[in-house]
Parts: C-alpha cells; structure tokens; sequence
C-alpha cells in the first residue's frame, strides 16, 4: 500500500539540539570544523509554553543541509555538570518540556501542496499533526513518532538572502562573547550585536566617489 504514495521529501532540511556552551559549539562547529553560520534566530521566548529568551542559530553541514543549535539565555539545569550523555541525556525528570522539545529532526518538503500532503496522512493517522506554524522563512507542521522523538516537515517561504547571512554571522559573534558573561541575555546579545554594525559598517560600504558637483575646485 505504501508503495503507491509518491514520494514528496527532499532530504533535511535542519537536524537541531539544545546546547549548554554556545561558544564552545561556535568554535567547535564553525572555527574547528569549518562549517559556515548561515541562519539564525533571535527570540523573546517562543511557541505555546513559557520558556526563555534564546537563540536558535544554524551551520552549513553542506548539500545545503544544516545542523543547529538552541541556546537558552539565563538556563542553567541543575545537573549540568554531569560527566556522561549529552545536553539531553544526562539530565533526569525534571528537565524542562521546552529544553527537551528544542531536540528534533526536520525534512524538507517542496511546496505547500506537498506540506499538505504529509499532513494529511498524518491526520489520517495515529500520529496527528500537532502544530502548524509559519516562522521567518519557512513553514513547518510538527508530531511526535512512535518513539517519542519530535518530528518536523517543513517548506521555504522564499529564500534565505545573503544580508541574512551576514546578519547571523553578526548574531553569533555577539553570542560568542555575551554568552560567556555572567548573566547572558538576549538584551545583552542585541546590544553587543549593534555595536559590531556599527564596528564593521565601513568594511561593507565603502567610501564611495564624490559626485563631481559637489567637489571643490582645487
């Protein structure tokens, strides 16, 4: 039976996962390994539960497939400091639903007919859609597989530009130094991020040639 449904997906889109040491994945991801920041976002807290200000930011993995990474300002769990498992597993009940939510698998859909498709076989399903949302550049419908884990078919609204490119790279250096004070947050992040425009501005615009008009006869 399955056979007979077309085959809509286009690979990853993003794998994604919470992080404790936000410069630590910068230099590990970007300055060991090379892969370039090529999105990020910027939030007040988000979706249906309360959580922390946070930044969800993305490398290029290639094959434009990306890895990415929640950082929670302010977020400090109370068994951090384990030794083994990762940001996810070495922590017990008590774990935040956001935290452990951040973790999730995303696959790249063509079109909207296409999204629509998946979620109507999700909805025809034991496993429902249980979010439909429209974020900066992409939609996405989300569910939880048999195994618990979150899952996410999404499509672009339109392209990512490479002013946004730029941008996430100025988010992130910001992230690199803010991240490491001792009361990180996203006002801190913002404020550190303006000061690096206004730092690098001229390397992007040039002095350009004044118009013959306006120049002084020597």
């Amino acid at each position: 039976m399955s056979n007979d449904l077309p085959h809509l997906a286009r690979g990853v889109d993003h794998a994604a996962f919470p992080t404790l040491d936000a410069a630590g994945t910068i230099r590990f991801y970007r300055d060991v390994l090379g892969f370039p920041v090529v999105h990020s976002i910027c939030a007040a807290g988000w979706g249906p539960e309360r959580h922390p200000d946070f930044i969800h930011f993305f490398f290029d993995i290639g094959n434009n497939d990306r890895l990415a990474f929640f950082y929670y300002f302010g977020f400090r769990p109370e068994h951090a400091g384990a030794d083994r498992g990762d940001a996810y597993t070495r922590f017990d009940e008590d774990l935040p639903d956001f935290f452990i939510a951040s973790r999730h698998l995303a696959i790249h859909v063509e079109s909207e007919a296409d999204l629509n498709e998946y979620q109507r076989r999700l909805d025809g399903s034991d496993w429902p859609t249980e979010m439909r949302v429209q974020h900066e550049t992409i939609e996405s419908i989300y569910t939880h597989d048999p195994n618990g884990y979150l899952i996410e078919l999404t499509r672009a609204l339109r392209p990512v530009t490479p002013q946004e490119d730029l941008d996430a790279a100025l988010t992130v250096d910001a992230l690199l130094e803010v991240s490491q004070a001792q009361e990180p947050s996203l006002d801190l992040l913002l404020q550190r991020k303006a000061e690096l425009i206004v730092e690098r501005a001229q390397a992007w615009h040039p002095a350009q040639p004044v118009p013959a008009a306006d120049r002084t006869a020597p």
